[in-house]
């Protein structure tokens, strides 16, 4: 009997603890970049999906933006068709540009739209191409070196940058009861077809919409110092220190300018968590402590 009320009195605590930020943030858009394990291990996906069911039936705006980088690389592989990396960013030719819209705009979108579906919400598939909703140019990668006199300029296929949002369709389907989940393709003014980096559109969503929160899902706890003790609460300013001192390197520095730029242009705050955690977005939205780390644009 003990047991039972103590279990009963956990959850009443949690659902207490929870109130104030469901009252804060009811009607304010959150923008979710999903990727990592938390996309590949089947609890993983159940649990986020769950979250953000929950999110949408109290009131908050939850916005999903997937990658598929793994998958894309395993389809890939069963076509023969080899895969070679730029700075880390994939060489997108004609051959892999079809097989990455169909992987993130078919399987892996519609994958997350049937778990979303399958926990009681109600969401939409989208990529970047629809409605025109993520304008975008090509990306080329510079080169600089000592031996060169100018930079060296490198193709990489369609790979490509956001150059603008078209809020329109997510306006509609924000203020609606319907979950956007999109996949990071964007269209160029030449009607060419560009794969983008998730996080960065996410980010520039995130912008376009004013949102309260952008959430970076990583494989990693968040932000760490050079003693592995995990950094939040963090301003803009502290964040730039940290690269200058070479604390932020590799490739979590791609997320940190991503969140930077979000938080500088309009986002209250942004979030780098550790997708490895079961209901890590409902931990770092609904609760004190939450799971990774918290960037904000101005000091405290």
């Amino acid at each position: 009997m003990s047991l039972n009320r103590d279990a009963a009195m956990n959850i009443a605590n949690v659902l207490t603890e929870a109130l104030p930020y469901i009252q804060r943030f009811t009607d304010k858009t959150i923008v979710i970049k999903y990727g990592g394990n938390a996309m590949i291990d089947d609890e993983l996906k159940k649990s986020f999906a769950q979250d953000v069911v929950l999110m949408k039936f109290v009131g908050l705006n939850p916005i999903v933006v997937h990658g598929g980088g793994p998958q894309i690389g395993e389809l890939l592989k069963e076509l023969n068709i080899q895969s070679d990396f730029v700075d880390g960013m994939r060489v997108t030719d004609s051959k892999t540009m079809d097989v990455v819209q169909m992987v993130l705009g078919g399987l892996v979108n519609q994958d997350i739209v049937s778990l979303i579906n399958q926990s009681g919400g109600k969401a939409i598939g989208l990529t970047g191409k629809d409605g025109s909703l993520v304008r975008a140019k090509k990306m080329y990668i510079e080169r600089s070196s000592p031996e060169l006199t100018t930079p060296e300029i490198i193709d990489i296929g369609h790979v490509g940058e956001v150059e603008s949002i078209d809020r329109s369709v997510l306006d509609l389907l924000v203020n609606s009861d319907i979950i956007p989940v999109i996949a990071p393709i964007g269209i160029g003014k030449d009607n060419e077809t560009y794969n983008i980096n998730a996080d960065l559109v996410a980010g520039k969503i995130a912008e376009a919409l004013n949102a309260e929160k952008l959430i970076l899902l990583t494989n990693i706890a968040g932000l760490q110092d050079n003693a592995g003790k995990l950094l939040t609460g963090l301003d803009a300013a502290t964040v730039d220190a940290l690269i200058k001192d070479g604390t932020i390197t590799g490739g979590m520095l791609p997320k940190i300018n991503c969140a930077l730029s979000a938080v500088n242009n309009g986002v209250n705050t942004a979030h780098i968590i550790d997708g490895r955690v079961a209901h890590a977005v409902l931990l770092e939205v609904l609760t004190d402590e939450g799971v990774g780390t918290l960037i904000t644009g101005k000091k405290a």
